[in-house]
């Protein structure tokens, strides 16, 4: 599976890693992901380091989960992201709404 999710060792932070291509082939996976989580759960980390490819769908699939972790206040970070990934995040201006390192 491209999607593998892990909670930190005090339950507060859920990170989300995605292999390969983020794309609409992943979409329940990854609402899976954290849908099924922890009330517990306060932050999350998109973890993009293996991530090959993202499209319009997978920007869809960031704002499903921004809007799940609490809109404007949610702690979100995107991380690791490659030149290509980054790109398409700076043109959808996605640093206005997530932390992208």
């Amino acid at each position: 599976m491209p999607i593998h999710a892990h909670r930190s060792e005090d339950g507060q932070t859920l990170t989300i890693k995605i292999e390969g291509r983020f794309d609409f082939s992943t979409h329940q996976a990854f609402r899976d992901a954290y849908e099924h989580g922890d009330e517990n759960v306060t932050a999350f980390v998109v973890d993009l380091s293996e991530t090959t490819y993202l499209d319009s769908s997978a920007l869809g699939m960031l704002l499903l989960l921004r809007d799940y972790a609490g809109g404007d206040s949610a702690k979100i970070r995107i991380e690791n992201c490659n030149n290509d990934v980054r790109r398409i995040l700076s043109i959808s201006n996605f640093e206005q709404l997530f932390a992208i390192r």
